[in-house]
C-alpha cells in the first residue's frame, strides 16, 4: 500500500509538473505574440510616416524596408479615387442607375439591384418619401429597428451594410468595400481607377477601358513611375484622345457619364503592413491634400492573418 500511495504520488506530480510546462510555454507564447504584435504595430507606424511624406513615389525604395530584429513594413500608395464614392453617386448626382449596374455586374439579378439602388437612395436622402422599390422607416421599424434609415450620408462603408438587400450583395461579392469610398473628391479618377471600374462607369467597353488605362501608365504598364501619362482633366488630350474619345462615349451620353467621372483626385490611401516573425499589422490613413496641408480623414488598424 505504501509503494501504491508512493506511485500514485508520482504520477500527480509529473502531472502537475506538465500542466504548469504547459502553462508556462502558453504563457511564452502570448508574450512572443505580444511582442511581435507591439513591433509590427511599430513598423507599420514607420511605414505610414515614409508613406504620408510627399516627396516619397509610389516606385520609392523606402516603402519596402527590413528594420532591426527582423521587424519589416511594405507601404502602399493608392489614389482614392480609385473607388466609386456612394455619396457623390446617390447625393450629387443621384445616380441610381450606376449603382444598379455595378450590382448587375456582380451578379445581382436586375430587379433585386433596382430594389437595393433605391433602398441605398432612400437611407440618404432627407425625405420620407419611398422609392418605387426602396425602404423608408416603416420597413425598418418591423424589423425592430427605430430610427432608421438615418436620411443623411454615409459616415462609414459599415453603414452600408444597415441598408436594405445588402445581406445579398455580401453573399454576392464579399469584398464589396474595395469598390467604394466616402471620402474621395467625387467621380471615379480615370488615371486610378482598374478598367473594370471604367467601364461600368462609362458604360464602354472593356477593351477601350483597358486602352485608357495602359495609356496613362505608360510603356512599363506601372501606375507611379516616371513615363505616366495622366489625363489632366476628361476634356484634355493625349496621343489618342481625350477621354471620352478613347472611350468612345457618344456626345449625346456625355452628359452622364461626365459626373462619374474625373482626374487627378487628391485623397491618398496609405496601407502600411508591419511584421515582426509572423505577426502582421495593418494600418491604413486616409490623407487629403497629401503634397499640401495634408487632412487626415480616416485613420484604422487590422491585425493581418
Amino acid at each position: 500500500m505504501a509503494l501504491a500511495a508512493v506511485l500514485w504520488l508520482i504520477a500527480v506530480l509529473a502531472f502537475a509538473a506538465l500542466t504548469a510546462i504547459q502553462l508556462l510555454s502558453f504563457e511564452l507564447d502570448v508574450a512572443d505574440s505580444q511582442i511581435n504584435g507591439f513591433r509590427a504595430r511599430q513598423a507599420a507606424e514607420m511605414g505610414i510616416a515614409v508613406g504620408a511624406n510627399p516627396a516619397v513615389k509610389r516606385d520609392d525604395p523606402l516603402l519596402q524596408l527590413s528594420g532591426e530584429e527582423g521587424a519589416s513594413y511594405r507601404v502602399e500608395l493608392r489614389s482614392e479615387g480609385e473607388r466609386f464614392n456612394i455619396n457623390h453617386m446617390l447625393l450629387n448626382t443621384n445616380d441610381k442607375n450606376l449603382l444598379k449596374g455595378i450590382f448587375i455586374y456582380w451578379g445581382i439579378e436586375e430587379d433585386i439591384a433596382q430594389e437595393i439602388a433605391d433602398a441605398m437612395l432612400d437611407w440618404v436622402d432627407s425625405n420620407e418619401e419611398e422609392q418605387m422599390n426602396g425602404a423608408e422607416k416603416p420597413y425598418y421599424e418591423e424589423l425592430g429597428r427605430i430610427n432608421q434609415p438615418f436620411n443623411r450620408p454615409f459616415y462609414s462603408l459599415d453603414e452600408m451594410r444597415l441598408v436594405r438587400g445588402m445581406e445579398i450583395v455580401e453573399q454576392v461579392k464579399p469584398d464589396w468595400r474595395d469598390w467604394f469610398t466616402i471620402w474621395s473628391a467625387g467621380g471615379l479618377d480615370v488615371n486610378e481607377a482598374s478598367a473594370e471600374k471604367i467601364s461600368i462607369a462609362a458604360e464602354c467597353n472593356l477593351e477601350d477601358a483597358l486602352t485608357l488605362v495602359e495609356t496613362v501608365r505608360g510603356a512599363d504598364g506601372i501606375r507611379g513611375t516616371e513615363d505616366d501619362m495622366p489625363f489632366q482633366s476628361l476634356n484634355s488630350g493625349q496621343s489618342g484622345g481625350t477621354v471620352f474619345e478613347i472611350l468612345r462615349v457618344p456626345d449625346f451620353y456625355a452628359p452622364v457619364v461626365t459626373p462619374r467621372l474625373g482626374a487627378n483626385d487628391s485623397t491618398t490611401r496609405i496601407e502600411s503592413t508591419g511584421q515582426s516573425g509572423v505577426t502582421k499589422r495593418k494600418i491604413v490613413l486616409v490623407l487629403r491634400n497629401r503634397a499640401g496641408k495634408p487632412a487626415i480623414l480616416e485613420k484604422t488598424e487590422e491585425v493581418v492573418p
